[in-house]
């Protein structure tokens, strides 16, 4: 290989680095991007398990108590999602897959952010409904799930399709 062909192999790739130095970075970039949405879930999911046991519970509509049913199973399927690639790592550390066990953390992180997603918006949508009973509240709560489908998912596509080639 001449050194133009070493120039062109390093701009095409970006890093010089082997399989395994770019799963231990992929990993380390993709456990602090959990650090991020784990706290984040954990203290809406924590805030959600204390509802039941206020006195404003029990004066819930019935859909409404629906409503929260479901944001907390919700929430409780986000903290799986977002903590279950600390456990894939520690059952799979030090049997020489850390490309896959990234690849496979990297997908329930995904799936983490879009139960989040969820949990966020059931829950938005059962606060502002106990909180005002007017019509506007599911244009408020659309409002709110498209900035998050704005910043999450669509800004991050257009970037990627903007600035790489795949």
């Amino acid at each position: 290989m001449s050194a133009t062909d070493g120039e062109a192999a390093k701009h095409k790739t970006g890093r010089n680095e082997t399989e395994e130095e770019r799963a231990d970075r992929k990993w380390a970039e993709l456990i602090q991007e959990v650090r991020v949405a784990q706290t984040g879930v954990q203290i809406l999911f924590g805030f959600l398990l204390t509802v039941v046991f206020t006195p404003k519970y029990a004066d819930l509509t019935d859909t409404d108590k629906l409503i929260y049913i479901v944001t907390v199973v919700l929430g409780a399927a986000a903290t799986g999602a977002l903590i279950g690639p600390v456990s894939l790592h520690r059952l799979v550390s030090g049997r020489r897959v850390k490309p896959q066990a990234v690849e496979a953390a990297s997908r329930l992180t995904f799936v983490g952010l879009v139960l989040l997603l969820a949990t966020m918006t059931a829950a938005l949508l059962l606060i502002l409904r106990v909180a005002t009973h007017d019509g506007y509240v599911p244009w408020l709560v659309a409002g709110v799930v498209a900035w998050y489908l704005l910043c999450w998912f669509v800004l991050p596509l257009l970037t990627r399709r903007r600035h790489t080639s795949k």
